[in-house]
């Protein structure tokens, strides 16, 4: 990907280097374990941020104390900033041609644990758009762990998570996650988790359709980069996952997609680059 020397995004949060007092948590585990392990019980890992709400109330953050980054994780967040901007230029632009306004989310950096308004997280539960203050949070550490434990390498890959995080806030401006909460509400377990796929889904498409525009309008992309976000798109399929967690493919428990899924909606958002495209919710085959 083409990035450096271009302009960064203002809204970054840097909460690295914050301790985190707690008496309850995750634990220790590692990341992918904690994410393989809720794929194959068919539990969203963002949805343990709610559930960790009550761990919230007896957290306090203490600090922050000044964190000494490596020359790699400066390049990290350099490059994370030149990607949330470009995601603000293009839904800016969307927003605009379609006579409204696009309210940017913030994007926190933290490590080890954060609190959101979602709850506290710890970098077990992986990138997450957090709806209640629209804000992504990221630990840097993750594209390390996309690498060396999910075989998603390269810069595009890690481009793809953050453009796929900022898709969940433009569903969140257009109305689409509140929609799809309150339906889940009212149907059952697997109905939910079909929901939640689809919602996903659409999150890849609009990472797909950024892609597109960003190419458009500043030539991003350098060979190979579409095939390391299809390769990262497939990583994180709940199939592939479940089977690497040592399980059984469970379908009726899938709350992200498939990988072949995944990808082929990434693959639809860059290939139509229009938002009509990425309606996963009146797609009768995903």
């Amino acid at each position: 990907m083409r990035w450096q020397g271009r302009r960064q995004s203002d809204n970054i949060e840097d909460r690295r280097g914050m301790r985190i007092g707690r008496t309850a948590g995750i634990g220790g585990v590692g990341l992918v374990a904690v994410y393989l392990i809720s794929m194959y019980f068919g539990v969203d890992p963002q949805m343990l941020l709610g559930g960790m709400q009550a761990s919230q109330d007896q957290t306090q953050a203490r600090g922050p104390e000044p964190y000494q980054e490596s020359a790699h994780e400066a390049e990290q967040r350099e490059f994370v900033a030149i990607v949330l901007a470009d995601t603000e230029d293009v839904w800016d632009a969307v927003m605009a041609e379609k006579g409204g306004s696009y309210r940017k989310p913030a994007l926190v950096l933290f490590s080890g644990a954060v609190k959101s308004g979602c709850g506290m997280a710890e970098a077990a539960t992986g990138p997450f758009y957090c709806p209640a203050d629209e804000r992504v949070f990221i630990d840097l550490s993750f594209f390390d762990e996309m690498e060396q434990e999910l075989g998603a390498p390269g810069d595009f890959a890690h481009a793809y998570v953050i453009a796929h995080e900022v898709g969940h806030h433009v569903q969140k401006l257009l109305g689409i996650s509140e929609r799809v909460q309150e339906l889940s509400r009212r149907v059952d377990e697997i109905e939910a988790n079909q929901q939640s796929v689809r919602l996903e889904l659409q999150a890849d498409c609009y990472a797909g359709f950024w892609t597109r525009h960003a190419e458009d309008a500043s030539h991003i992309l350098e060979p190979g980069d579409i095939e390391e976000a299809l390769g990262a798109a497939s990583a994180v399929g709940d199939d592939r996952l479940q089977r690497s967690a040592g399980g059984q493919v469970v379908p009726d428990s899938f709350t992200h997609g498939t990988s072949e899924q995944r990808a082929h909606w990434f693959r639809r958002g860059f290939d139509a680059g229009t938002l009509e495209a990425c309606d996963t919710f009146g797609a009768a085959d995903l």
